[in-house]
């Protein structure tokens, strides 16, 4: 198959929200992350210093470089003739860049993979936002764009997909194997996915749902994988939660969690990182840094499922939601549309309108 044959899809973008390639990176990343948002210096500090405990750089950019590479090799296996461009939300490359990269190129019809598998307003809305600040961008730079136009196609939620669960059950039996063999048996099984305010989780999905889309996801993933992974029983927790402490966020914390089933009795858990697809900086600082030592200092033996992002199954669901569209299939499990050049999700699927966000 080929991007001629019946479709009129010339590119894909792997689109991302990026992280520092070194020291000097650092701030200028973070200011780009939380502008707007009020966030004080001193948190802008506090976060830093996880960065520079890695030596000032994200391992996000290589880990999405790897995705690509494999990404670019499964498609030519399958006889599907699309570059894969690279582009970010908040560090170079930035996908206003990659967009005008595009345009000059010759491309015009371009899908877009994000990184998040998720609905709601940080796991889909805002990449569709993304993609229309990338098009002002360019539309601004070429007087001529309405009269020789490009399309750009975000991809469909993917947390539901079987690539992703089979991945995820894997994992999980990988860690599994990483603990004492005399706790394996009654080793707790603990999901985590990033937190979010409340209030935002509340408006993402339509009202007469009762919100909560993201959550609902999350629950709905976790509890499919742990089932694939023979499991009759799991948590799910939160992480990497930031702003002010009198604004509710997503709860439990996997720090706290820890500290409450160690007081429970457990002696072991197996923390899954649904939430990620890859081990960038808020797997290997909060679960890999600060779980570890949570779980040290209550004597719990801990075991961290690797992401899905290294998993050949995760390369070819990318495939399959990219032929997927080239033969016109534009919609998800759930029966979500595909949306084009940054216009807002199906009903149902996301956010109505951008949620306030707390100084």
């Amino acid at each position: 198959m080929t991007a001629a044959a019946g479709t009129p899809f010339d590119a894909v973008l792997l689109l991302s929200f990026g992280g520092p390639d070194g020291p000097d990176d650092v701030r200028p990343f973070l200011e780009n992350v939380t502008r707007g948002r009020g966030v004080p210096p001193e948190r802008l500090d506090a976060v830093a210093e996880h960065y520079f405990h890695f030596g000032g750089v994200s391992p996000i950019n290589a880990l999405n470089l790897d995705i690509i590479d494999r990404l670019q090799a499964a498609l030519a296996a399958a006889q599907i003739d699309l570059p894969v461009f690279f582009g970010n939300r908040n560090w170079h490359p930035m996908v206003e860049d990659t967009v005008a990269d595009l345009y000059a190129a010759g491309h015009r019809h371009v899908l877009v993979f994000p990184t998040s598998a998720w609905g709601g307003y940080s796991g889909c809305a805002q990449y569709h936002e993304d993609i229309a600040r990338a098009l002002e961008s360019l539309a601004a730079a070429t007087p001529g764009l309405a009269d020789d136009p490009i399309t750009l196609r975000k991809l469909p939620h993917y947390w539901d997909r079987p690539e992703m669960t089979s991945a995820c059950a894997d994992a999980i039996a990988d860690a599994r194997t990483r603990l004492p063999a005399e706790l394996r048996d009654d080793a707790r099984l603990v999901f985590t996915a990033h937190s979010i305010p409340v209030s935002a989780d509340v408006a993402a999905g339509p009202p007469e749902l009762g919100g909560h889309l993201y959550s609902r996801q999350v629950t709905a993933a976790s509890k499919k994988a742990a089932a694939a992974a023979g499991f009759a029983a799991h948590d799910v927790v939160w992480q990497s939660r930031s702003g002010p402490p009198q604004i509710p966020w997503l709860e439990p914390d996997i720090c706290d969690h820890l500290e409450a089933i160690a007081a429970d009795g457990a002696a072991a858990a197996i923390v899954c990182p649904i939430g990620f697809v890859s081990d960038h900086l808020e797997v290997v600082w909060d679960l890999d840094t600060e779980a570890v030592e949570t779980a040290g200092e209550v004597g719990i033996a801990l075991a961290r499922a690797g992401t899905v992002g290294t998993d050949d199954r995760y390369i070819d669901m990318i495939v399959t939601l990219i032929t997927d569209q080239l033969e016109g299939q534009t919609t998800d499990a759930a029966g979500l549309g595909c949306t084009d050049n940054g216009a807002r999700c199906a009903v149902g699927c996301c956010v109505s309108q951008r949620p306030s966000r707390p100084s």
